[in-house]
């Protein structure tokens, strides 16, 4: 990236927020929280362009959330908050501290080391006076905050040794729902098998996230299917038996697999 790049959207956001009639009037009623909440859409924008594969499309995404990021640190230093400078040095002075193992002398040869680190340099700095789940927010869906949750345990060496523990904490929890009765006790096992879930996608290496989003889009598309072969036929999918249905549903499985 060039500087003279950066400069250019620099200038242009500063332009969108010239007083009216000059400025964009868009821009001009935005507030810290709406930008906030505008961030938030343009991240799960990102989230689908990355999963995508289309490159040009998540390239198009980060623009924006830099725009946005650009626009929040405008309002920032309107109000004399803090400037452009002071958020990029925040952020230069923490990525060089919580990478020890890079500009360091400390040793990280895994991920799981690294992250390791990051939350060990992260407890340092507040004397240990914070939890180590501190700041996660329950903004998130609920599937990556139980994945924040673990990583950052796990971090510190609260997790299972191997991955013989996560499969049999996941059979567990599975036999508790069933011998839950219906109500708050249900509702707290299922909550625990769905935690136990993230945790074995995380020991796999899979985002649960974007697992469960691939299943509901897989679903869709075949019921899609079921729905556009009923309406060839002259019915609707209400009309027909389960054992109908699942027929039609298996023959769209299989056409995909062709």
């Amino acid at each position: 990236m060039q500087d003279a790049d950066f400069q250019s959207v620099i200038e242009i956001v500063e332009r969108l927020h010239e007083p009216a009639p000059a400025g964009c009037s868009w821009c001009l009623a935005q507030t810290p929280q709406t930008l906030a909440d505008e961030l938030v859409k343009e991240a799960h924008e990102a989230l689908a362009a990355a999963s995508s594969g289309e490159d040009a499309h998540l390239a198009e995404e980060l623009g924006d959330m830099i725009q946005l990021v650009l626009a929040q640190t405008y309002l920032g230093e309107e109000r004399g908050a803090f400037t452009l400078s002071e958020v990029l040095e925040g952020l230069r002075d923490k990525l060089i501290r919580r990478h020890p193992h890079v500009f360091g002398d400390a040793v990280a040869s895994t991920p799981e080391e690294a992250v390791q680190q990051w939350q060990t340099v992260k407890q340092r700095e507040t004397d240990g006076a914070t939890s180590v789940l501190e700041g996660i927010p329950r903004s998130l869906s609920s599937l990556l905050r139980a994945d924040e949750i673990q990583q950052r345990v796990a971090s510190i060496g609260f997790d299972w040794p191997d991955l013989t523990g996560v499969v049999a904490k996941v059979h567990e929890e599975v036999d508790e729902l069933q011998a839950a009765e219906p109500g708050d006790h249900q509702v707290e096992e299922m909550g625990d098998l769905f935690f136990a879930l993230v945790n074995l996608a995380r020991r796999l290496g899979i985002s649960s996230e974007q697992a469960l989003q691939r299943a509901n889009d897989k679903f869709t598309r075949r019921f899609a299917s079921i729905e556009a072969a009923c309406r060839a036929r002259g019915v609707r999918p209400e009309e027909l038996s389960l054992d109908e249905l699942d027929a039609m549903w298996n023959d769209v499985k299989a056409e995909e697999r062709r």
